[in-house]
């Protein structure tokens, strides 16, 4: 049964991955497009991102409630109510993108009062400015993704995603550096290429998934026939827990780039040129984790107590031999990778020595993103919350400072703060899923 299992998970994990990928490399190129302008700009990037990103993952959290449900009711064989959780997602989703749009438009004020370098704060406030209003095309986009993920359609969100890197990569070439007859806009047009794939993604999805023949039975129109406000409470239940226990790691994560941002601008270009380069591995524990959840959720619209356990655990199992994997190949490349960002030797200095401390964090890192995944797969929220706001803030956040200022380990001490959280959230969320699953009751 295991040795099944783990196919089924590959093979739902591979499209999902690639998309996962497809969506940071997004990233990935803004920063190395916008670090040949210069290590203000890049640091500028990173101080924005961080607070953007904090609000984002909120929305993201949000979306991620439109799998499990879908994947339970696909699983118990209840075609029509998968198209009644798209549609009543859609209607929490867009109203919570505006919602948060018009939260990173006030907090890009605020980063002139988080004591970063002057040199920084003007550019990074206007680039988060543009950054807020991709959030209502990437929820719609998101919404689609999650249900296609619920019913494991998973294909098109990935052919999606990859070609949005082109379009990506084309939209900076013209804005960051001035193509075509448009000026030149620097860090400013890598939020406007984001914008533009972005509207690109949510466009193409919601168009593929309403024509395609395999969808139809489940009506993925917007086909409204009233407001289902029992439907709407299950997703906030899921939607709202799973935005915080985001927001709680990712805000520990921007706690640290700005505590990064008092030692200056060099250790805040190389915080963010680490934090990019961990995030890819973490992708594709995100998408194994995906998986987990989809597939763990399928065994509860089942309602197959066994195969809920196995689906978890062979998720979990595939996911430390990756970032084990992962975690070598930081070592081994720790100095050639950051060059890819950036020329400066000083930055590239205390990049490969962070990717030193990311290395020994990547099993805990995927083992706490899977544990979220399949704990959301048995709809198990409230304490996976409570679990992850205590890892960071608690535990990890408080030891990270302290080693740090304290302890006078510099950069250095913060991300061992970050390696104490994830270790401490990866314990917990696996002990949790163990003990829950074994007592599974009736979740559909």
């Amino acid at each position: 049964m295991f040795k099944n299992q783990v196919k089924k998970t590959i093979q739902l994990s591979i499209p999902i991955v690639t998309g996962q990928l497809g969506q940071l490399m997004m990233s990935v190129v803004d920063n190395i497009m916008v670090g040949k302008v210069g290590a203000h700009a890049l640091a500028a990037a990173s101080i924005a991102n961080a607070i953007f990103t904090l609000i984002m993952v909120v929305g993201f959290g949000l979306t991620m409630a439109v799998t499990p449900l879908t994947a339970i009711a696909f699983g118990a064989g209840k075609d029509e109510e998968c198209g009644v959780v798209l549609r009543q997602g859609i209607i929490v989703n867009l109203v919570s993108g505006f919602l948060l749009c018009g939260v990173v438009l006030f907090l890009s004020q605020t980063i002139q009062y988080l004591n970063q370098p002057e040199e920084i704060v003007a550019s990074a406030a206007i680039y988060m400015n543009v950054l807020g209003f991709s959030i209502i095309p990437m929820m719609i986009f998101q919404s689609y993704r999650q249900f296609a993920e619920g019913v494991n359609y998973l294909k098109p969100a990935m052919l999606i995603m990859l070609f949005a890197n082109i379009v990506n990569v084309f939209a900076n070439w013209i804005f960051i550096y001035g193509n075509l007859g448009v000026p030149p806009l620097g860090l400013t047009g890598a939020g406007v290429a984001t914008i533009s794939s972005r509207i690109f993604m949510a466009v193409t999805l919601m168009i593929v998934i309403m024509r395609s023949s395999k969808m139809k039975r489940f009506d993925p129109t917007l086909n409204y026939r009233k407001i289902n406000f029992p439907m709407i409470r299950r997703l906030l239940t899921i939607g709202i827990p799973a935005g915080f226990q985001y927001f709680f790691e990712v805000g520990a994560f921007a706690a640290s780039a700005i505590m990064v941002g008092w030692m200056g601008t060099t250790p805040l270009a190389a915080h963010q040129i680490a934090l990019n380069l961990a995030s890819i591995s973490f992708m594709v524990a995100m998408g194994i984790s995906s998986a987990g959840t989809i597939m763990v959720s399928n065994a509860v619209g089942r309602k197959d107590v066994a195969g809920t356990r196995v689906a978890g655990f062979c998720a979990t199992f595939l996911c430390i031999i990756f970032m084990a994997s992962a975690g070598l190949l930081f070592i081994l490349f720790r100095f050639f990778l950051p060059s890819l960002y950036i020329s400066d030797s000083a930055i590239i200095e205390i990049s490969a020595n962070l990717l030193i401390i990311v290395a020994f964090f990547q099993i805990s890192d995927g083992t706490q993103a899977v544990g979220l995944g399949i704990l959301r797969g048995i709809t198990d929220m409230k304490i996976p919350t409570l679990i992850t706001f205590a890892a960071y803030w608690l535990i990890g956040l408080p030891c990270g400072y302290l080693l740090a200022f304290k302890f006078n380990m510099g950069i250095y001490g913060i991300w061992y703060g970050l390696l104490i959280s994830l270790t401490a959230s990866a314990s917990l969320m696996m002990m949790r899923f163990n003990a829950k699953s074994k007592n599974m009751i009736d979740l559909s």
